[in-house]
């Protein structure tokens, strides 16, 4: 390891469109050493193609809903890098069938897999991660505009993303004072495989590039940038924020 190098932890990384994907290549651009988490077996091989391309990356197996992986994983980084100065959470999940419908009609069964895996997952990781960043460092999430207005057929996502910016918030308020920040990038629509399962997404990215002042969709490149920045020195006085990388769509009315 080089001197003054900066090791973080990535989860949510499924394929080359994933938006931790494009926060990952701009990380390492930026000099950073990278562990990056997939879920499980069936994501392995793809994810492992992707991480050989990222000098001196290593990969690791973890899915969030299991506080005993999350336990394993942490101490594995431990013991890999011993310091911690960043992290990603790059992760949302909702069953298929709540984002097709009405919200009156989500299920309590779904509400519980979209907030345990989209919201519950930050706190444990970033629980877990505070005992590493003994320099402090930089927590970022991914959110979306469905937070806070309502996006039809978004559903219960929405309502968890509400959940996560709040999370944000209250999070910031509890590790600041070890020197950690904790920030939300609020990302236009962008076709991800775990976005494939909003059944709009096509008419969500035309209306979005139509109403936009820049008139476009956003680059997953750009989420990459903003969160290299958030993690960077260039972010150390920015916390419990929710940042917009959405070319502008969320300042207009009509």
């Amino acid at each position: 390891m080089s001197e003054g190098q900066k090791t973080a932890v990535i989860f949510g990384l499924a394929n080359k469109r994933s938006i931790a994907w494009a926060i990952a290549q701009k990380l390492n651009e930026s000099g950073w050493r990278l562990a990056i988490t997939y879920q499980n077996e069936r994501l392995e091989q793809e994810a492992k193609d992707l991480i050989t391309d990222l000098p001196g990356a290593d990969g690791f197996m973890c899915d969030l809903t299991s506080d005993a992986e999350i336990a394993k994983l942490f101490e594995q980084l431990k013991e890999r890098y011993g310091v911690l100065d960043g992290l990603v959470h790059s992760v949302a999940f909702a069953p298929a069938e709540e984002l097709k419908g009405e919200f009156v009609n989500t299920t309590r069964e779904g509400f519980r897999i979209a907030h345990d895996v989209s919201v519950y997952s930050l706190i444990a990781v970033a629980r877990a991660a505070a005992p590493l960043m003994t320099n402090g460092g930089g927590i970022v999430t991914m959110t979306y505009y469905g937070a806070e207005k309502v996006v039809p057929k978004y559903n219960v996502m929405g309502v968890a993303k509400a959940a996560l910016e709040a999370t944000v918030r209250y999070l910031a308020n509890d590790l600041g004072p070890k020197g950690i920040r904790v920030n939300a990038i609020s990302a236009g629509p962008i076709k991800t495989l775990a976005a494939r399962g909003i059944s709009q997404l096509g008419e969500m990215l035309k209306s979005h590039a139509e109403r936009a002042p820049l008139k476009r969709n956003v680059d997953p490149a750009e989420v990459g940038g903003t969160a290299a920045f958030l993690l960077s020195p260039a972010g150390s006085g920015i916390t419990g924020e929710t940042l917009y990388v959405d070319c502008g769509y969320n300042i207009m009315g009509f």
